[in-house]
């Protein structure tokens, strides 16, 4: 607790007062271009990677990046999802997965969770993305899994009516993308699954 207690108070004095003006603005302000979805892993920070400013990215951080289809009933992400896109107006969306994802993993390779049950039923989500990719092995199959469950999930996005209204109203684009945290690369997916370098 002491190094984040640390982190605290080199953020009040040496962060905060050269950008007291933004953040006296977000103060009363909340307009997000972008609702990015990443996994929970502490590896992947969508701030850094995208090097975005504090009210910039509204962000959903899940196990797996995983997005459940729309169902009736209360859901924190589907709540979520709503707010950024109905509330917020978000006009893009990021669904991002990456290199070495520990649900992935758990998934390619069969895992044992039975010692994990609530982790295993959320990784159900991800069905869909292991039945895409039957016949890869080992750190292919690993690979395979995390860009196939980044267009699985936008698929599932897909079902929540927020999205799909202003995807029919084209007031938003969906983006898939897999970060490589060794080498700090951006690939993004097109329609096929193939990854491009994403580049400005």
């Amino acid at each position: 607790m002491d190094d984040l207690t640390e982190g605290v108070a080199r953020f009040r004095r040496d962060v905060y007062p050269a950008r007291a003006g933004l953040f006296a603005e977000l103060a009363s302000t909340h307009r997000p271009r972008t609702l990015f979805i990443g996994c929970s892993d502490a590896r992947v920070v969508p701030e850094l990677i995208t090097q975005s400013e504090p009210g910039e990215l509204f962000v959903i951080r899940t196990a797996g990046n995983l997005v459940p289809a729309h169902a009736p009933g209360p859901d924190g992400v589907a709540a979520s999802v709503e707010y950024a896109v109905a509330v917020l107006d978000v006009s893009e969306i990021v669904v991002c997965g990456h290199s070495g994802c520990g649900a992935m993993t758990a998934l390619a390779e069969r895992h044992d969770l039975s010692g994990a049950p609530a982790v295993a039923d959320w990784l159900r989500h991800a069905d869909a993305s292991r039945a895409r990719t039957t016949g890869e092995t080992g750190a292919r199959a690993v690979e395979a899994l995390v860009r196939e469950n980044v267009r699985a999930q936008m698929a599932n996005l897909a079902t929540h009516p927020s999205v799909a209204r202003a995807l029919a109203a084209r007031t938003v684009t969906l983006h898939g993308w897999v970060f490589d945290i060794r080498t700090g690369a951006v690939a993004e997916l097109d329609a096929t699954g193939r990854a491009a370098a994403l580049t400005a």
